[in-house]
């Protein structure tokens, strides 16, 4: 992505009042559910479910619908995508997606769904998401990296799966050597261990701020045991998960400048 690509992934729905607009960024307009009628430029269509719309930069455009509808609208650089899928998404706004990109929306429409939306957790998602649509989109095999990318908000969306690096690899339609070669180039680590970090992060996440046992935790975060998870705890935190977890809700919050106590008067 390019630096100052406006990348961002919404869910809207639309009415039958004309929302016309226009904007310095592209965007692709997915439907999940009902259907919209749109207008991009001179051209009109009518797009669902397995369809997408694509609106150049600066170029107006309208949808209505007269009946219940969700679609993901995804804002983007055009420069992020290839000239040859630009050119071709210009000439033709409105087209059907190929089951591999169906599955990416699918895929993407259940994260949103079960991840917490906030711009700051869906973002990085997102971020991984978009160039295998792109990709995908103009019908070339995803490059390593991307296969890597895919794989790593896969494994994200189910933590607790029964993953080894063989399985990974093929998820990731890549040999076992090569995912770990990958693996060592990106991010400076082994698939394995950087499983290892992403359950411990996810389980320091549910004991600082929910109530679920500790048992329950191992079993959905892909430990074996309680005790598999404790030690994992210990080597990470130094603690093992109850005390992590007393320590992390008993600690105050932080007062933003509204909480604060108002100064004692004097007295008079």
């Amino acid at each position: 992505m390019s630096p100052s690509s406006p990348l961002s992934l919404d869910m809207r729905s639309y009415g039958a009042e004309s929302t016309t607009d226009r904007h310095g960024f592209a965007q692709i307009v997915l439907p999940l559910e009902g259907a919209l009628v749109m207008e991009v430029g001179s051209r009109g269509g009518r797009i669902g479910r397995g369809e997408l719309a694509f609106v150049e930069t600066d170029l107006r455009h309208d949808q209505t619908s007269d009946q219940p509808n969700r679609s993901f609208i995804l804002d983007l650089d055009p420069e992020d995508l290839s000239p040859h899928l630009r050119e071709e998404l210009g000439r033709r706004p409105f087209c059907a997606l190929s089951p591999a990109a169906n599955k990416l929306v699918d895929f993407m429409a259940l994260m949103a769904a079960q991840t917490d939306t906030r711009p700051e957790t869906l973002h990085p998602m997102v971020e991984r998401w978009a160039p295998l649509l792109f990709e995908t989109l103009a019908g070339s095999p995803p490059r390593a990296r991307l296969r890597l990318a895919g794989l790593m908000t896969a494994v994200e969306a189910a933590p607790g799966r029964n993953w080894s690096a063989a399985s990974m690899a093929s998820h990731a339609g890549l040999g076992v050597s090569r995912l770990h070669e990958l693996f060592r180039q990106e991010l400076d680590t082994t698939p394995r261990a950087w499983l290892s970090e992403l359950r411990v992060q996810k389980v320091r996440e549910e004991l600082g701020s929910g109530h679920v046992s500790i048992a329950e935790l191992a079993y959905r975060f892909g430990y074996c045991d309680q005790s598999a998870l404790t030690r994992a705890m210990r080597k990470a935190t130094g603690m093992p998960p109850a005390a992590y977890r007393r320590r992390m809700q008993d600690a105050p919050s932080p007062l933003t400048p509204g909480d604060r106590p108002e100064p004692a008067s004097k007295p008079a």
